[in-house]
């Protein structure tokens, strides 16, 4: 089986889904079904994080023929994933990710953004089959993003393009953990929902829900206007969590400053992927690495 720029998937992909709460480990089919899958809590495991992640790796892959391992992160990282680090995993700045994995598991090792893999994933088994270009978002505890443009995921000098989280869409705004001031993720994100209103995001108020909806759609219709794209799909807790408001809101503003002709039909969407969509995206990391 071929999937993305033409990755063969003879074989099961060992996928890592790294966050900041948790890291997941699946085995994915080539025609992405889930196998044997594991998780651990990273707060439990503050002093070997890799540690624990090779330890649940070896329990999924045992007996079973894996030839390299995907990996989903957060970033910023440098180009291939070689050096790792997470905002939200403070123990990980300049982490030699890849090699230490590679070193531990005996097999490839194929590393890229979290947010960037899923995009992969919502162009291969999502709702972004019938688009050529399409922005991928998550708007959950972070914001991040992917941006697909004439079927190529669009990587940039050193590999971290999509970080949409860090538009600035409220001059003078909320400090972020980039250390910038009123970037999209330090104003609607589910960290920075519950910093600014002292309640956690999934007990936001109306006028909470509309702000992070019209903050968000503003981002991706400045995007839009650019880039030149007319779908939008977005997942995560915040936005999913907040429903029908939070997109109607968020198509509004949207098009409140995509006004060129070209982004008339511009739509932002559910994402199509369900939970397992980080997996999914990790895994075709690793096929299109391999490819």
């Amino acid at each position: 089986m071929t999937g993305v720029g033409g990755a063969p998937r003879a074989f099961p992909c060992l996928a890592l889904d790294i966050g900041a709460t948790k890291v997941e480990a699946a085995l994915v089919r080539p025609d992405g079904t889930i196998g044997v899958r594991d998780r651990i809590l990273v707060s439990e495991h503050a002093d070997d994080l890799l540690g624990a992640i090779v330890a649940m790796a070896r329990r999924v892959i045992l007996a079973t023929r894996v030839e390299f391992v995907g990996v989903g992160c957060p970033g910023p990282m440098t180009p291939g994933g070689e050096q790792v680090s997470p905002l939200n995993i403070p123990s990980w700045v300049d982490f030699p990710l890849r090699s230490r994995l590679r070193d531990a598991l005996d097999l490839d090792v194929y590393v890229d953004g979290d947010a960037r893999a899923l995009a992969l994933a919502e162009g291969e088994f999502g709702a972004a089959g019938d688009d050529s270009s399409f922005l991928s978002m998550v708007v959950s505890t972070g914001v991040g993003g992917g941006i697909v443009i004439d079927g190529r995921l669009l990587s940039g000098d050193s590999g971290n393009a999509g970080h949409v989280g860090h538009l600035n869409v409220v001059p003078n705004g909320a400090m972020c953990s980039c250390g910038a001031y009123g970037c999209l993720e330090a104003e609607a994100s589910g960290w920075a929902i519950e910093a600014r209103t002292g309640r956690p995001a999934s007990e936001a108020d109306r006028t909470t829900r509309q702000r992070t909806g019209e903050l968000v759609g503003r981002a991706v219709g400045t995007l839009a206007a650019v880039l030149d794209f007319n779908r939008c799909y977005i997942a995560g807790s915040v936005a999913l969590g907040f429903g029908d408001e939070f997109f109607e809101m968020a198509n509004k503003a949207a098009h409140s400053v995509a006004m060129l002709r070209y982004s008339a039909h511009l739509e932002i969407r559910r994402s199509g992927l369900g939970v397992d969509g980080p997996l999914l995206g990790a895994a075709l990391v690793g096929w299109r690495g391999s490819s």
